[in-house]
């Protein structure tokens, strides 16, 4: 790669990044195009980067800009998931994502995998406590090139929300592939998330992504 596609890829990286962490966006693709649009590069650039490249700046760029803030929304998460884990404990709930991962902020929201012999199972113990939600289909990926649709509970526990993936029950052993990585997914059982939870506070000390700028996200 010559001198100057490094640097473009350098630059939407960051920016990308950045938007995610700012702005809220999730989707890693959709930050991706963002980022080329403010910085005038083509949309279909072949110098778009990698999900995970993206990943590794949104976590520099969380030491840098907000090591103050994100390890006590991190840990507010974390503790709404296990209040959500011990919820659905019927169904051997999983905690993936960002708040597994550390990257999560006061943008993100909290993701569960369960494991139940049918969605109606799922939502029969939400309407029996009340809680509001609704349901959609979520694709996840499988393999290289497959694809399933499967249910997702959302609803909110203190203006926090909650995703929550029902597969069946031999889903427990087949994790779908990362957005980010493109391998299975981490997945986290209950006890594992009070683990973290129970760790010291993660060191914040300064780390530099690679190229060491942050261009304004115009």
């Amino acid at each position: 790669m010559g001198g100057k596609s490094w640097q473009q890829r350098e630059r939407i990286i960051q920016t990308a990044a950045r938007i995610m962490v700012e702005e809220g966006v999730c989707d890693y693709a959709l930050a991706k195009q963002k980022a080329a649009g403010r910085l005038g590069i083509a949309r279909n650039s072949p110098n778009f980067p990698r999900n995970d490249e993206i990943e590794a700046a949104l976590a520099a760029y969380q030491r840098l800009f907000h090591r103050d803030s994100q390890p006590a929304q991190l840990r507010r998460l974390r503790e709404v998931a296990c209040e959500a884990m011990v919820f659905f404990q019927p169904f051997q709930p999983r905690l993936v994502g960002s708040v597994l991962s550390g990257r999560a902020d006061r943008h993100s929201e909290i993701t569960l995998h369960l494991f139940a012999d049918s969605a109606e199972q799922v939502a029969m113990r939400l309407f029996d406590q009340g809680i509001p939600h609704h349901v959609e289909e979520r694709r996840v990926r499988t393999g290289a090139a497959e694809y399933v649709c499967r249910p997702v509970f959302r609803f909110q526990v203190d203006g926090i929300p909650v995703a929550a993936t029902v597969f069946d029950r031999h889903g427990i052993r087949q994790p779908p592939l990362s957005p980010v990585t493109k391998r299975p997914m981490e997945r986290a059982n209950l006890a594992r998330v009070r683990a973290l939870l129970a760790e010291p506070a993660e060191d914040r000390a300064e780390v530099l992504h690679a190229g060491g700028f942050w261009p304004p996200a115009r």
